[in-house]
């Protein structure tokens, strides 16, 4: 318990060579399929998130020497179209790019992996972030369908549960602590509050990038363009009968629904 106390204190003293974050913006957050970005690529959200924080924290875009982006679902770990967003937005072909793949922890992890290649002297700045589409990029990705029968069929039911959707999860959770239908029901709607708040106050303003992209049709002509500049996924109007009158998406005893989850 001392060695903890004694770490937590070192945290807070300032060294010459501290990992320090310059700025920290982000894209509106929308609904999948039918939200602000269904009709947006994620290079289309990404690109011009990546330029900004460059331009808040008051650097060239010369100066960054990698970037590091999380991504779960994209084709090709998004290496490919990440990197034609990189340059798209401003980017010298000097400047690194690549991704990683942590699941739900990858932008998490792509700040620790740059953090940590600043700290060992690979690099001197980095950028890191994470960038998803829902709309255009779940379906198998989510949940692979191409899995060895020797894995499907194992003994070892760690193994087996690797492929258990999150909802599956969620519900195993709330059984293992106890986590009533009410009480997520009950979080949820003041979440959804607490959100609306902070978007009317404007709360939310300055750390998001407001995002114009452009609709292609068939023949990959420009047929329209959209702009998002604020979230789209906060209820206003939820309550929590409307809350409790949800069925549960995951099985008739679930207590996760499209209000709670």
């Amino acid at each position: 318990m001392a060695a903890i106390r004694l770490a937590g204190r070192g945290l807070l003293t300032k060294t010459p060579d501290d990992v320090v974050i310059l700025s920290a913006v982000r894209s509106p957050i929308t609904r999948a399929f039918k939200g602000g970005f269904s009709n947006a690529w994620p290079e289309d959200i990404l690109g011009p998130v990546m330029r900004a924080a460059a331009d808040r924290a008051n650097i060239s875009t010369s100066d960054v020497n990698d970037v590091l982006i999380g991504n779960v679902l994209a084709e090709l770990g998004f290496a490919k179209t990440g990197r034609m967003a990189l340059n798209k937005c401003g980017f010298p072909v000097t400047t690194t790019f690549h991704t990683v793949n942590r699941q739900c922890a990858s932008s998490l992890q792509a700040m620790t992996h740059v953090a940590h290649a600043i700290m060992a002297g690979q690099f001197d700045v980095g950028l890191a972030g994470g960038v998803e589409s829902m709309t255009r990029n779940y379906g198998s990705r989510g949940v692979p369908t191409d899995v060895s029968p020797s894995l499907t069929t194992s003994a070892v039911k760690q193994a087996r549960d690797c492929l258990l959707p999150m909802g599956i999860t969620s519900e195993n959770i709330a059984t293992r602590y106890s986590i009533s239908r009410n009480d997520q029901d009950e979080f949820a709607y003041l979440s959804h509050q607490r959100a609306h708040a902070a978007q009317t106050r404007g709360r939310f303003d300055s750390e998001i990038i407001p995002i114009t992209y452009t609709i292609f049709g068939k023949d990959s002509e420009a047929t329209a363009a959209v702009h998002v500049d604020k979230d789209d996924t906060i209820r206003a109007n939820v309550t929590r009968e409307k809350l409790a009158s949800l069925r549960p998406a995951f099985g008739e005893d679930g207590r996760s629904t499209a209000g709670n989850s």
